[in-house]
């Protein structure tokens, strides 16, 4: 049965652990609107297809479609992080790991958004409910193989699919005798695809949480009883497309022009990749980032046009990504021990 929203609502006033972890959920939901929706438009304003603030409406609206639709046809990456990690049979104690790992998240997000720096919320969000997991008793025990695979997949064919698919494209759009008006509209039309399967991919995670938390806070911790509820998803969506609408103009910058310099033709074979990896992956039930997803995009399809990348920021964005695993991981494991004592 699906979880009512008065169930939900009296469950958090009878539990504060659970209020606590529905208002981290919201807090991350928004910044995840609000730092990685932007890689979706950062083409398309790069090129003047479209006016950054008319790219964050336009993503905004397509991040909220995205959640909506995915949710209600799609559900099994929220599946997948849902049963990432086992957090035990008590209550407080899980909601506290729970609240240590979201945390974790949000420090991780802001640290990257104040350096412009690309970060994936996915792999932090998975990387801070690993690491809290770790901090209760059972250890590596609480962590199930079979969903991490499923993640570790994801993330190899965000990284090589990418880069190897914006190579692919490039070199014919770029032979090919596209009008401007024609490649804006392309660029317009990739950027709106890039954002409804952020949604569709984000939204997931963080409904599949939203749902374990509450699982935690009523005992009766088993994911596969609980159908996503409606209203959880509207909550969820409208949150993430408001965080989009408020934009993260640093990154899009970053991203946009700050990697590799793109002509429209490559813009246009970076969206169409990075939306090709989103849908595949959305499709095969894959966690998977839209920043590893567009970044490896930009960058195979301006290398392959003979554009030299910005090396700095290249190496910059490497090293978040490198570190985003365990350095999220570390803080929800600190943070869980802190509260747990």
């Amino acid at each position: 049965m699906p979880l009512s929203a008065f169930a939900f609502l009296s469950c958090a006033l009878r539990t504060p652990a659970l209020a606590l972890v529905s208002g981290l959920l919201l807090a991350v939901l928004l910044v995840n609107g609000w730092t990685d929706a932007p890689n979706a438009i950062a083409t398309a304003v790069a090129a003047g297809a479209l006016s950054f603030r008319r790219a964050a409406a336009l993503a905004a609206g397509c991040n909220l479609a995205g959640v909506l639709t995915a949710a209600l046809f799609f559900p099994a990456v929220a599946q997948t992080v849902n049963a990432a990690a086992d957090f035990g049979g008590d209550a407080a104690t899980a909601c506290a790991a729970l609240c240590a790992a979201l945390t974790a998240v949000v420090l991780w997000a802001v640290f990257a958004w104040y350096f412009g720096i690309p970060t994936s919320e996915s792999h932090a969000l998975l990387a801070g409910l690993a690491g809290a997991a770790l901090a209760l008793p059972g250890g590596w025990s609480n962590l199930r193989p079979q969903p991490w695979g499923r993640v570790a997949l994801g993330l190899a064919l965000s990284v090589w699919l990418g880069w190897r698919l914006g190579r692919v494209l490039a070199r014919p759009l770029a032979r090919a005798p596209l009008s401007p008006a024609l490649c804006r509209a392309g660029q317009i039309t990739g950027a709106a695809a890039m954002a409804f399967l952020h949604g569709a991919q984000d939204g997931q995670k963080f409904l599949g949480v939203f749902l374990l938390g509450a699982a935690l806070a009523q005992g009766r911790w088993d994911p596969e009883l609980f159908v996503i509820p409606l209203w959880l998803i509207l909550l969820c969506a409208l949150t993430m497309a408001f965080g989009t609408l408020v934009g993260g103009r640093r990154i899009v910058e970053k991203v946009g022009s700050g990697l590799v310099p793109l002509s429209p033709a490559a813009g246009l074979s970076a969206d169409l990749a990075g939306g090709g990896i989103l849908l595949l992956c959305t499709l095969l039930g894959l966690p998977v980032s839209t920043t590893h997803a567009k970044t490896s995009a930009i960058l195979g399809a301006g290398t392959a046009l003979g554009r030299q990348p910005n090396r700095t920021a290249v190496g910059s964005i490497l090293l978040t990504w490198l570190f985003t695993f365990p350095g999220c991981a570390a803080l929800g494991f600190l943070l869980a021990r802190l509260l747990l004592r």
